[in-house]
């Protein structure tokens, strides 16, 4: 599955390589106050031929910016900021949130300039490693270095600073009805989801989405998919079987995040397990367990759901820190 950056991005570089659909611009939402459709950092690549890919809104600020771009109001060279929500009437026309307002940067390019450095980006994100996309204002230079992690946008009065990396790799252990709907949460949020369990009979009646179902046994899976610091586990099984060899695995790799499910008794005993299996302390204190926020679910949408909100929050944390 691909990430909506690294959807945008080839769309970018294929368009840059077919002169008849005329130009090609990028604009990013550069800053955001208030209640914003998307976030900063969100990609959408427009061309001549009034194609677009990516989003901005839900359809107002894009259905704007191609207006621009059919009367020749988009920038013909460099990167330019546009706001909007700036006035009540803006807000009323565009139907952007109350009191939201946001800037966009809009960013001509042009294939000798521009193609090198989305490729470098595109190839960091299929090698799951994170780059940094530096672009000068109003000039428009464009630069992508490596960097260590992902980073909150920055934007300043002359430069935007933007982090492309992987999609955040979940994987799900068990494939009963939980993970059916944790799959389906978390795809629609942007993540790269599968799931293993080592029951081919379990895996024959997946009643979830299209995702990567694997069999073998969980530990291989971990380290073969999702041992770095893009990935999450999350074991659901209630076997321990399963769920201690996940979990064993797990905790000794670079995971961002390793979850289990389970009650506060469960998780003791699970804890007592994996010490008794050589899990050092250092290990066990990374473990989120039990998994998700405590809203009171029951159902397994409702869980599902609590354990996306717990993964917003981290991930909104880290980038806020």
């Amino acid at each position: 599955m691909q990430s909506e950056d690294q959807r945008v991005l080839e769309a970018t570089v294929d368009w840059l390589r077919q002169p008849a659909l005329g130009p090609v611009w990028l604009c990013t939402i550069a800053s955001a106050q208030g209640s914003s459709p998307r976030p900063p950092g969100a990609l959408l690549v427009c061309n001549g031929s009034a194609a677009q890919v990516g989003s901005l809104s839900g359809g107002c600020i894009e259905e704007d910016l191609l207006e621009r771009l059919r009367s020749g109001a988009l920038p013909v060279v460099g990167a330019e900021l546009v706001a909007y929500g700036v006035t009540a009437e803006q807000n009323e026309r565009l139907g952007l949130p109350c009191g939201g307002r946001l800037q966009v940067l809009v960013q001509r390019l042009e294939r000798t300039r521009d193609e090198p450095w989305l490729l470098v980006a595109l190839e960091a994100i299929a090698a799951r490693e994170c780059v940094q996309r530096r672009v000068s204002i109003p000039g428009g230079a464009t630069e992508c270095l490596p960097v260590a992690s992902h980073a909150a946008l920055q934007l300043s009065q002359d430069e935007l600073r933007q982090t492309f990396g992987p999609q955040m790799r979940m994987l799900l252990v068990g494939a009963g009805q939980l993970s059916q709907s944790l799959a389906e949460l978390a795809l629609a949020m942007d993540y790269d989801v599968m799931v293993v369990d080592p029951r081919e009979n379990i895996r024959s009646q997946w009643p979830g989405p299209a995702v990567q179902l694997l069999g073998g046994m969980p530990d291989d899976a971990v380290r073969a998919y999702a041992s770095d610091r893009h990935s999450i586990v999350i074991t659901l099984t209630h076997d321990p079987r399963i769920d201690d060899m996940a979990l064993m695995e797990a905790l000794t790799t670079d995971a961002w995040y390793v979850g289990a499910l389970g009650s506060l008794k469960t998780t003791e005993k699970r804890l007592g397990r994996l010490r008794q299996l050589g899990v050092n302390e250092a290990q066990l204190a990374a473990l989120h367990a039990p998994v998700g926020l405590n809203i009171g679910s029951k159902t397994p949408l409702e869980i599902a759901l609590s354990i996306m909100a717990e993964l917003v929050q981290l991930r909104r944390s880290a980038l806020a820190s």
